[in-house]
């Protein structure tokens, strides 16, 4: 497994990434979830992939998310947008490459098509969770919880063994990027992966996306028993084999 790399992008702000490069002109772009990092078995399965296919890899962590500098209720989706940005245009820099998202990652993803679109031969959505802030999150607080978040400015959400730090700037950064309203022309192969059983994220995302893309070849693959995390064994095999297929029709 190749080394962690880190990329300073301001006086401030280190982030924290993976990458691997080869003679092909095509990389695989990893784009991570919701208070997530590199160290899943997702990132390593797709880099080993990379690595066997002789093709690039960039995996990246945003601000706030695990060894990459910044505090995460400093973060929002419109900053973590721009650093991938960054890192893209730092690292595959004019080459191709194909989009893999994970939960929030697939809600960046789309974000990226505004800067790269020529460059985007491809995207796969996995568990993907476009506008969960408000839609997921919100609208589902209480009225207690929303004036606790807005007077306080945050709002630990309790999820499980997870608490979640969730900042009002946050939630109306989100509002700024809505992405259901978009339509996007581009003609790729567009492939959403979403477990039957996901408890995180309800299977109409996936399709909401996929009404999002006119000219795509478009795939929606559930997975019967799978969750949200989709890392087992049997998950991550059929999420290579799905990618796979996206590659086949780009080199």
């Amino acid at each position: 497994m190749h080394k962690f790399k880190y990329l300073k992008i301001s006086n401030t702000k280190k982030i924290r990434y993976l990458s691997n490069n080869y003679t092909k002109n095509l990389y695989i772009v990893f784009l991570h979830g919701f208070m997530s990092d590199l160290t899943g078995d997702k990132p390593k399965t797709l880099q080993k992939y990379c690595r066997k296919k002789k093709i690039g890899f960039l995996g990246l962590e945003y601000s706030g998310h695990g060894k990459s500098s910044g505090k995460f209720t400093n973060g929002n989706i419109s900053k973590w947008t721009k650093e991938i940005q960054i890192l893209i245009k730092k690292i595959v820099k004019k080459n191709d490459f194909i989009l893999v998202g994970s939960s929030m990652g697939s809600w960046l993803s789309l974000n990226q098509f505004k800067y790269f679109q020529k460059q985007i031969k491809g995207f796969m959505g996995i568990g993907s969770a476009p506008e969960f802030l408000e839609r997921l999150m919100w609208k589902k607080f209480t009225k207690k919880m929303k004036q606790e978040t807005i007077i306080k400015g945050i709002y630990n959400l309790k999820h499980g063994d997870y608490e979640y730090p969730i900042t009002y700037q946050l939630i109306k950064d989100g509002r700024k990027n809505k992405v259901f309203q978009k339509r996007f022309k581009t003609k790729i192969n567009v492939t959403m992966i979403h477990g039957k059983k996901d408890e995180v994220v309800p299977v109409v995302y996936s399709r909401k996306i996929l009404r999002l893309f006119k000219k795509a070849e478009k795939k929606l693959v559930i997975i019967k028993n799978g969750n949200h995390s989709l890392t087992n064994k049997k998950n991550l095999k059929k999420i290579t084999l799905e990618l796979d297929k996206i590659v086949s029709n780009v080199i």
